[in-house]
């Protein structure tokens, strides 16, 4: 039998009994921890509290076998392996960056995705809802921001140097009720939803909504890439995103709120201090991008999503930062899978899933999350090829970091794999993409 990620202690006991209905109690230990014992007695799990009890039951997911991640029960339970599990996470912080933006994701899918990373022992989604090509949140007091920002009128196939238009409108919006949806559906499964509006730059949906936002106005972007267009950094604008923030924090009651802060060429460090000072008056934490390190007076509350280098971790945590690391080396997942050249779109550099899983997050950080960002991921289908089974990988990486021994981890990836058919999952198989997962002639950039 094999697990992923893989628990922090197994002693296998040898032989089967027949499964029966878990007896749960509580017990001292670490948070989120659980230890499972399955014998002639029975199965037993003591969990140290909610959490650890709803991941004790996501390990019994696995011993009871594919099936168990059926919608519906396909035959009976069988025999589950005599064994003694103790099991807690390494971080805290256990992650997926979701970009709806780019390309919208409708809300069933983004619900499946709630499960998909609940089901992993993953406990953050960070949803970047806004950026130059679309506005994804209702908003009661700027109602242009998802009616003119909500969509575009066309958008690139394949990357901005040699791609071609598609001519096709894109759009979408989430409703605030839709997120509170899934807010509540994803703390059910002890998953936190950590929103993003991402300013000053990143910003060209919201310029093309209000132009007084801006400096020279235009549409909603179309293409991909750094847009030079940013946020008029006035105080006007500031009072403006103040209040837009104010209608987010409504809807999302988790501590932590992403402002971004990322690729503002001739960005004003001021705006994003003031938006920061203005989410901790509210109570909360900002969230922002290693970029927002060279802000100064930047407060102390802040949490840094550290992308560019493992140098930035360092710096934050100098700063006596909270830092969740998420290097583009080791944790981007929308970069090409191998060398193929059947890979779809190849950008980034080669990122395998063992790749993934050899990455190792410096000590002190709060945790670490994997970013998925969907220029070239524009269907739920994509968005599967892309993820799994490397988000697969990565989850073993925050809850069990031990030194990785490459023939065991990949036993227990071929194990995994059926669970993820399972689910549904349109996973990237081992030995590279199927037929219609290939896309020839679309042009990627790879570095």
């Amino acid at each position: 039998m094999t697990l992923l990620p893989e628990p922090v202690s197994v002693v296998w006991g040898g032989g089967t009994v027949p499964w029966s209905t878990p007896v749960v109690r509580r017990a001292p230990g670490p948070a989120e921890g659980y230890r499972i014992s399955i014998s002639a007695g029975g199965v037993h799990v003591d969990a140290s509290d909610d959490a650890g009890e709803f991941y004790a039951h996501q390990t019994l997911r696995q011993l009871r076998g594919p099936d168990a991640f059926r919608a519906a029960p396909i035959r009976p339970d069988g025999p589950v392996p005599v064994c003694e599990i103790v099991d807690h996470p390494e971080h805290r912080w256990r992650g997926c960056m979701i970009d709806v933006a780019r390309h919208f994701l409708p809300k069933h899918d983004l619900l499946r995705y709630v499960d998909l990373l609940a089901a992993h022992k993953l406990n953050v989604l960070h949803l970047h809802l806004t950026d130059d090509q679309g506005w994804r949140v209702e908003s009661e007091r700027f109602p242009r921001l998802h009616e003119v920002g909500g969509w575009r009128p066309d958008s690139r196939w394949g990357d901005r140097r040699g791609g071609l238009s598609t001519g096709r409108p894109h759009g979408g919006c989430y409703s605030r009720d839709d997120l509170r949806e899934v807010v509540a559906y994803a703390a059910a499964r002890h998953v936190t939803v950590v929103p993003e509006i991402d300013v000053p730059g990143h910003s060209q949906a919201a310029i093309a909504a209000y132009p007084e936002l801006g400096v020279d106005g235009g549409g909603v972007w179309t293409d991909w890439g750094v847009n030079p267009r940013v946020l008029n950094g006035s105080q006007s604008t500031v009072d403006f995103y103040r209040a837009v923030f104010d209608e987010l924090l409504e809807v999302f009651p988790g501590e932590v709120v992403g402002f971004g802060g990322d690729e503002a060429p001739g960005g004003d460090g001021r705006f994003v201090r003031l938006i920061a000072e203005h989410l901790v008056a509210r109570g909360r934490r900002p969230y922002g991008w290693d970029e927002v390190l060279d802000v100064e007076g930047l407060p102390e509350e802040t949490v840094i999503a550290a992308w560019r280098s493992e140098e930035a971790v360092e710096r934050a945590l100098e700063r006596g930062l909270d830092v969740v690391a998420c290097p583009e080396r080791h944790a981007y997942l929308d970069y090409r899978q191998s060398e193929d050249a059947d890979e779809p779109i190849p950008v980034g550099t080669v990122l395998t899933t063992e790749d993934v899983r050899a990455y190792r997050p410096v000590a002190g950080v709060l945790g670490a999350q994997a970013n998925i960002w969907t220029e070239h991921l524009d269907s739920p289908r994509r968005l599967d090829y892309a993820a799994f089974p490397r988000l697969s990988a990565f989850a073993e990486v925050v809850w069990n970091p031990a030194p990785v021994d490459g023939a065991g981890f990949a036993a227990r990836l071929g194990a995994h794999l059926p669970r993820l058919a399972a689910l549904g999952v349109e996973y990237r198989p081992p030995g590279g993409p199927l037929p219609w997962q290939r896309l020839p002639g679309v042009p990627g950039h790879p570095r």
